[in-house]
């Protein structure tokens, strides 16, 4: 009985202790405090708070995510190119984005080497690649590998971590 009661006390505190840590995915904890994940852009949250609206702080720098078709880009077929919505960085263009259905913008790739950083995610019980602007280290979305050859590659791209522009109006954001 007591070596149960000690079985159960150990798994008690081992599972405070571990739903006291902190997402696996925070993108902001990883601009400000992680040693290992730099980028070119660097701002303070005070700086990206008064950049961002609420919404796109929290997709960008929070990690969070917009509902299934309710972005304003899912459904999308100008010709043009997607740029980070923190940063301006150009990441996709139009020519790559494909309809997978799943209700947010889906690309099969990205409009050049070393544009995205993915990462594992193994946030909500889920193990996925997360992808990273890699300019300014905002969170983007997700990549699949279940997307259209020759890439094979589905990047999965919340609305509100992009902007559009059209091909006819492409200028440099600062």
């Amino acid at each position: 009985m007591k070596r149960c009661l000690l079985l159960f006390a150990v798994g008690a505190l081992l599972l405070a202790a571990g739903c006291g840590a902190a997402p696996a995915n925070r993108v902001a904890a990883a601009n400000t405090n992680s040693t290992t994940m730099k980028f070119p852009l660097q701002r303070t949250e005070a700086e990206w708070r008064k950049l961002l609206t609420p919404e796109q702080y929290h997709v960008l720098r929070e990690a969070g995510t917009e509902r299934p078709f309710t972005g304003k880009y899912w459904n999308t077929k100008e010709p043009g190119i997607y740029r980070c919505a923190a940063c301006g960085e150009i990441l996709f263009k139009s020519d790559d984005k494909f309809d997978s259905h799943c209700g947010w913008p889906s690309f099969s790739e990205i409009a050049a080497q070393k544009k995205v950083i993915a990462r594992e995610d193994d946030s909500h019980g889920m193990k996925r690649t997360e992808v990273l602007c890699a300019n300014c280290g905002s969170h983007l979305g997700h990549v699949f590998d279940d997307g259209p050859a020759p890439t094979g590659l589905r990047y999965c791209i919340n609305s509100t971590s992009i902007d559009f522009a059209a091909t006819n109006t492409v200028t440099e954001k600062k």
